[in-house]
């Protein structure tokens, strides 16, 4: 089995070079996938894209079907009229019924070591598996902690991949819960049980397969670097792409109401002084509007420095 050595050429292009350099044939191609090296720093959706394009790089000069996008599950192709297709576990072994031995996959998913698992399969027949790392990002668990001091009583972690990548993942971040394994329905029947829970639910999201949730939540905030149809059905778009963009927009929101809260009790304090004092006579109507509309200016100038400073 030869290796491919993986070269980035732009998001979702990537060209496989075959270490000898003698020709292979098809067979010889999709079997090298097993030994494949890189470091792969996108989401695994944006992976998957990049191995459409791999798919069409390793089929040049042969006969090949365009690839189909299989949302939240995989992609497929024909290759000299061969089936292929690479996915998570349930899309290749559930939905495509491929056939894997019993020992052989054990022995794989003893080996992933927390890495989520992309199989290959052609005709029904598993050639090759792939390990994707997704390291959490700098910044997240301080985040997470931010976002715990400002109130956010509960964060749960939903997620496509693996048990074991989602529980390292969500054990480093500091998140209260985490969901495995979930297609776009699962996670928004999971918005929808808490929602029903009576619950106040925020949504975060940058994919397609989020984009049911964010719908659904209270609040959909997308992230800057998203899909677009995450960002269409999101109530927010953050213009940054790392979470402290959260923190900081929590900040904002509850400053505001703060602000509104206490900005609302000076006004009623005032004006029933204002009422109390025109009533019985103390004050005239003129001194009473007056005093009115300047408490009204000082306190708009008051909130305001909040955004100047």
């Amino acid at each position: 089995m030869q290796p491919l050595r993986w070269h980035s050429d732009g998001l979702g292009r990537y060209l496989p070079e075959l270490f000898e350099g003698r020709e292979h044939g098809v067979d010889d191609r999709l079997q090298g996938l097993g030994q494949l090296g890189g470091d792969f720093p996108q989401s695994v959706g944006q992976f998957l894209e990049g191995f459409a394009g791999l798919l069409h790089l390793l089929v040049i000069g042969e006969r090949h079907a365009a690839v189909e996008y299989i949302v939240a599950h995989g992609i497929a192709s024909s290759i000299e009229g061969r089936r292929a297709i690479i996915g998570s576990a349930h899309f290749v072994f559930e939905d495509e019924g491929a056939q894997l031995e019993s020992d052989i996959k054990e022995r794989i998913e003893s080996q992933m070591q927390g890495l989520s698992p992309l199989y290959l399969a052609v005709d029904g027949t598993v050639v090759g598996v792939l390990g994707i790392e997704d390291p959490l990002k700098p910044g997240v668990r301080e985040a997470i902690a931010d976002l715990h001091a400002l109130g956010v009583k509960h964060v749960v972690m939903l997620t496509g991949d693996s048990e074991r990548t989602a529980e390292r993942i969500a054990r480093e971040a500091g998140v209260d819960e985490f969901k495995a394994e979930l297609l776009p329905e699962d996670k928004y029947a999971y918005v929808e049980r808490i929602k029903g829970e009576g619950r106040h639910v925020a949504m975060v999201g940058d994919g397609v397969n989020d984009s049911p949730a964010l719908g659904l939540a209270d609040v959909g905030l997308a992230m800057g670097g998203g899909s677009d149809i995450a960002k269409e059905v999101a109530d927010i778009i953050l213009t940054d792409t790392d979470l402290a963009a959260i923190v900081r927009l929590r900040r904002m929101s509850q400053g505001l109401i703060d602000r509104l809260s206490s900005s609302y009790s000076k006004v009623m304090l005032t004006n029933s002084a204002l009422l109390a004092l025109g009533i019985t006579g103390m004050i005239t109507p003129q001194t009473s509007s007056l005093l009115h509309n300047g408490s009204t200016i000082a306190y708009s100038l008051g909130n305001a420095k909040a955004y100047l400073r």
